[in-house]
């Protein structure tokens, strides 16, 4: 079991490393419309329409992709004090109990995001001139990498790998 997931966790970083530079893109490229807004606005008088919508969608994407790879790295939120005076195995059960709540909470994220999508892909963003579903997209796709990365570090887990959580090594077996 530990040469399967050695070999998804190879996988699985390639695709969080990719999800990365897609939110740093983003982010980048929603700094530079906004401050194209912002000098066509102040500086020519004039105004570019579509630059505040896409770059909301935009921020949308990078925010769900970039708290999917944190969920893999182990940087999401959470309450660690008692993990200090716990021995190894209580905290590793801890950290998979953990792990399962946010695979849940990654699977709500495509089961709204989905309905959601659903119910505005009539709806033409006029700006834009897109199906309203984009906006939700990020949620569906940012809950898809959640519920992959929260299993592969239960599975990691119970293979005796570490997860790259402080604390969450196992150590030599």
């Amino acid at each position: 079991m530990q040469r399967t997931m050695e070999k998804i966790a190879v996988w699985t970083g390639h695709l969080a490393r990719l999800a990365l530079w897609a939110a740093g893109i983003g982010l980048v490229l929603m700094t530079v419309l906004i401050a194209a807004q912002v000098v066509w606005r102040y500086v020519l008088n004039d105004s570019i329409v579509w630059t505040e919508p896409a770059s909301v969608m935009i921020m949308g994407w990078f925010i769900f992709l970039g708290a999917a790879v944190g969920i893999r790295e182990g940087y999401h939120l959470s309450f660690d004090v008692l993990l200090y005076l716990l021995p190894l195995r209580a905290k590793l059960v801890l950290f998979s109990i953990s792990d399962i709540a946010v695979t849940a909470f990654g699977a709500g994220m495509i089961w709204y995001g989905w309905q959601l999508a659903a119910r505005t892909a009539g709806n033409m963003l006029p700006s834009l001139g897109i199906s309203g579903a984009f906006d939700f997209a990020p949620i569906v796709a940012g809950g898809v990498l959640i519920v992959l990365f929260s299993i592969e570090r239960v599975f990691r887990r119970a293979a005796g790998l570490p997860t790259a959580r402080f604390g969450d090594d196992p150590g030599p077996a």
